[in-house]
């Protein structure tokens, strides 16, 4: 059984919001419960997100965009590089939350447990 987490920080990493999917679907699929009710200026992601569904979205919101671009696409996006470097928040936030086991191993057998360890994942991670 595989699982992925997508998961949405603020400007310093700390947890939002997250959606599980099953391991086999595109990234692209959980990103409107992730954006739905919340306002933000800008979104930094990786090539996963570069799609022209949510580039429109973005566009639509007036946030702006700052994806690392998928080697396929024909017009090139403009990338802030120094907005970008601020993209390792959200995979610090990754490497901590993978140094719990159960998250690690997926030991949960249920999507409701494997949320709740998350949750109390983020939060241990947030007090430190």
């Amino acid at each position: 059984m595989t699982t992925k987490i997508l998961a949405l920080t603020d400007a310093l990493g700390n947890l939002v919001r997250f959606v599980l999917l099953p391991g086999h679907r595109f990234d692209t699929i959980g990103v409107p419960p992730l954006f739905d009710g919340i306002e933000f200026g800008a979104l930094i992601a990786d090539k996963a997100f570069d799609s022209n569904a949510i580039v429109a979205d973005l566009d639509e919101r007036g946030a702006k965009i700052v994806i690392s671009q998928h080697p396929r696409r024909t017009k090139p996006l403009p990338l802030d590089a120094e907005m970008d470097k601020w993209r390792h928040l959200i995979e610090n936030f990754f490497c901590k939350l993978k140094e719990f086991k159960r998250i690690a191993m997926r030991a949960d057998k249920t999507d409701t447990s494997f949320a709740a360890i998350i949750h109390l994942a983020a939060a241990v991670i947030n007090s430190q």
